[in-house]
């Protein structure tokens, strides 16, 4: 209901009305503004509304004062309002002339425009006004705060200096003394704040989306003290005092911080133990270089640290700057680079199919959001409003073709939340659509992945949408099953298991979650399954109701992180055991559920783990075969069930003992040949040379013995033994040599390179003993033969 002049207005009287009134007390004599080269109305208003003089009224081009979305789409001009901080920060003459001294607080975005297809942020055409026109208003929140607080910059209000501070207190080092460690103050003042709060917020540190944000983020406040010279763990310590300067406003970060604390003190331990063994991997890599006369490290190399083990860059080349070597950093970046490439097109391909939301969004636009009604109806009818093929808009598809497919409504619940996504069918005059999976790639547009199985779809025509009853009602049981697994390992183990993913698919869940404290124990898994398998005798009822977001958290209804709520919430709530805000589908009661069957608890990240079950028919046909299993080896052992345990174990420690028995056995017959090797040598230009192959699966542990033995029985000679040891496609070797053979030139090790290509074989040793193994047994008696010549030069 309001533009450009009430805009102007509201932000100006907010700046610079007094505190006592509730404004922020700007001088407006230090306001300046800048406005879009053409944008005449908003100077008039500035001039009227503010009483701005003109030479503090800017014009500037559309790189800088015209704002768009960067595709076609809803963009305009906007009007940004500057703080002149004085003279010490810089030169006169406006934002034009320097923005460090003249400081961008405000934004306002006047949003009338439409424009088309261009090359840049300043290269595209305007093709018309808008319909409806509106503000977006973008205002610095942390650089007001540091004005008002009179301080340089942002890293210097309070709440981000008590970080810094206590970094200051740790290292021994001030704040302001050296521009470097300023650096370092300052990413330890920002990651702390935002990466604690993130765990608050029930992320966990992993290698993948958020995760993967969040451990860059904690890893790099390690690396910053290491470099300020302190090595004592200090995320704890960081984390309290987020806690201690924002608790009053985040509570959770009061209630939760036994989690967040355990969860960032796992992730330095975590970090501290990769640094130890990267440091081992650089600098055999290092010397590696170095032995070549090299003196850079390849960027494969510096990114496979950064990849694998997590070092930052900025680590790597501080660690090779100290041994006098430069890094590939233009190799590493291209690596980087592509990687990144890679995981957006997959995740764009993942969600649309093809990497385009560009023809969604179109569709979105024309028709608005699909009606859902997969709440209370399976079947509906529809109209199609949207049909691609290949990301591309078709008119009409026919038989055999592959197409996206988009309905005005639709009882198809799309793949969200840890639910997989219905299939079924869809039904036209003369045209069957098998729907395969079902996707929203664009928020509040549900998109249908069918194959035309006969006649011809065509856009606009009336349709009847078919869900498969069976696999949604499967989904469903697995979905409410999750819910009640959620709540039963929160009541195990407290409320720092918080949900960390989950799939719902028929038939069985996987469902994981933070556990700072380790894995879960079997008794205590044990007792979960015990009391959501009674939850479902109870039969309670699975009530689903809409409510604000305030009446959800009052009645303790359970948020997931990484999902996105609006004003209006949907929460499903299973008895008086479990209530958590969910868009999913669910059974009506929860005896319908049948069964619930734990089957495993395992890591899958630093601090997270996950529990996979099965659900209904799936866990009673688990159950049956396990049932009919220990039948068989009661009947088996000639023991009731409860026996097989001990009875096993004891039948088990028997055979270790047998094996070990006729390991023995082994050794010593083995062993009793190498008098009959060691007089068997042959004189080969004075060498005796023993080479000769044992019996098939002789472990490398008698080979070396053998070995040995046989050397020890040519005393004083110059000896060498070598023995093969065939294993199916494979053979091992180990090769000795006496010490007059040594004391000769002959080594070992020197030796395998002579007769390993015969038997595609690879290894090394000491000039007393080498060992190793090829891929081609029946190379052999040429790899003898090469020695014999070796030896006989």
């Amino acid at each position: 209901d309001y533009f450009k002049d009430d805009a102007i207005r509201l932000a100006w009287e907010l700046i610079t009305k007094s505190r006592d009134d509730g404004g922020y007390g700007f001088d407006p004599d230090r306001l300046w503004v800048t406005v879009y080269v053409d944008d005449d109305e908003a100077i008039e208003l500035w001039q009227k509304i503010a009483g701005l003089p003109p030479e503090r009224i800017q014009r500037r081009g559309m790189e800088d004062n015209f704002w768009s979305m960067g595709v076609p789409g809803p963009c305009g001009p906007c009007s940004e309002i500057y703080f002149d901080r004085g003279p010490e920060h810089g030169r006169e003459g406006g934002p034009v002339a320097d923005e460090d001294r003249y400081l961008e607080i405000w934004n306002l975005v006047f949003l009338q425009n439409v424009r088309g297809e261009g090359g840049g942020k300043s290269d595209f055409p305007i093709l018309g006004d808008l319909p409806t026109r509106n503000i977006d208003t973008g205002m610095g929140v942390e650089r007001v705060a540091s004005l008002l607080q009179g301080v340089d910059n942002v890293y210097e209000t309070d709440l981000v200096r008590a970080v810094i501070t206590k970094a200051e207190e740790l290292s021994g080092r001030r704040y302001g003394d050296n521009a470097d460690d300023d650096v370092r103050f300052r990413v330890i003042g920002d990651h702390a704040r935002s990466g604690i709060m993130i765990v608050a917020d029930g992320v966990s540190p992993g290698n993948e989306g958020r995760g993967y944000v969040l451990r860059r983020l904690l890893r790099r406040i390690v690396r910053s003290c290491r470099l300020l010279g302190v090595t004592e763990p200090v995320l704890g310590q960081f984390a309290a005092v987020v806690r201690d300067e924002m608790g009053p406003s985040y509570p959770e970060l009061v209630s939760d911080f036994e989690r967040i604390d355990a969860v960032v003190r796992a992730e330095e331990d975590a970090f501290l133990a990769t640094l130890s063994t990267g440091s081992r991997i650089f600098d055999t890599a290092a010397a590696e270089i170095r032995a070549t006369g090299g003196s850079v490290l390849a960027g494969d190399k510096a990114f496979q640290l950064h990849d694998t083990y997590g070092f930052p860059i900025d680590l790597t080349l501080e660690m090779a700057a100290e041994q006098g070597l430069k890094v590939d950093e233009e190799g590493f970046r291209r690596l980087m680079t592509e990687q990144r490439q890679r995981a957006k097109a997959d995740a764009a391909a993942r969600k649309t199919g093809h990497g385009d939301a560009s023809a969604y969004r179109g569709v979105l636009e024309r028709h608005g959001r699909t009606d859902f009604l997969g709440y209370t109806e399976l079947t509906g009818e529809a109209r199609v409003v949207g049909l691609l093929v290949a990301g591309a808009p078709r008119p009409a598809a026919g038989t055999g073709t592959e197409v996206e497919i988009v309905l005005d409504r639709t009882p198809f619940y799309a793949e969200g939340g840890g639910q997989q996504a219905d299939t079924g069918r869809i039904v036209a005059d003369g045209a069957v659509l098998e729907v395969h999976d079902v996707q929203s790639p664009v928020p509040g547009l549900t998109v249908h992945r069918a194959r035309v199985v006969s006649g011809e779809i065509v856009l606009d025509a009336g349709v009847q949408a078919e869900v498969d009853v069976t696999r949604r009602t499967a989904i469903a049981r697995s979905h409410s099953a999750t819910h009640l697994v959620h709540a039963g390992v929160r009541k195990a183990i407290g409320d720092t298991a918080a949900q960390a993913g989950s799939l719902n698919a028929p038939g069985r869940l996987r469902f994981d979650f933070t556990s700072p404290g380790g894995a879960v124990p079997a008794s205590v898994l044990a007792d979960v399954e015990d009391e959501v398998n009674d939850v479902l005798l109870h039969d309670h009822v699975v009530r689903a109701e809409v409510l604000s977001m305030e009446q959800a958290r009052k009645s303790g209804a359970i948020a997931l992180f990484g999902e996105k709520y609006g004003d209006k919430v949907r929460v499903v709530t299973i008895g008086d055991y479990s209530k958590e805000l969910c868009g999913g589908t669910h059974v009506h009661r929860s005896g319908e559920i049948g069964v619930i069957k734990l089957l495993s608890e395992a890591s899958i990240g630093s601090g997270v783990r996950r529990v996979e079950a099965l659900v209904g028919m799936d866990a009673y046909r688990f159950l049956a075969r396990e049932h009919v299993l220990v039948s068989q080896l009661a009947e088996q052992f000639k023991a009731r069930p409860e026996e097989l345990p001990e009875r096993i174990a004891q039948t088990v420690e028997r055979l270790r003992a047998a094996e070990k028995e006729l390991e023995r056995v082994r050794g010593a017959h083995l062993l009793s040949s190498a008098g009959t090797l060691a007089d068997g040598a042959e004189d080969i230009a004075g060498t005796a040379l023993v080479a000769a192959t044992v019996p098939s699966g002789v472990s490398a542990t008698d080979l070396r013995t053998l070995a040995n033995d046989v050397r020890v029985r040519l005393g004083d000679r110059r000896g060498v033994v070598v023995l093969f040891a065939p294993d199916g496609e494979k053979v091992g070797f180990v090769v000795a040599t006496t010490a007059a053979a040594r004391h000769a030139g002959v080594a070992a090790g020197k030796l395998v390179p002579v007769f390993g290509v015969a038997i595609g074989g690879r290894g090394g040793g000491k000039p007393d003993m080498a060992q190793g193994g090829g891929t081609n047994p029946a190379g052999v008696p040429a790899a003898i033969e090469a020695l014999r010549a070796e030896l006989g030069r």
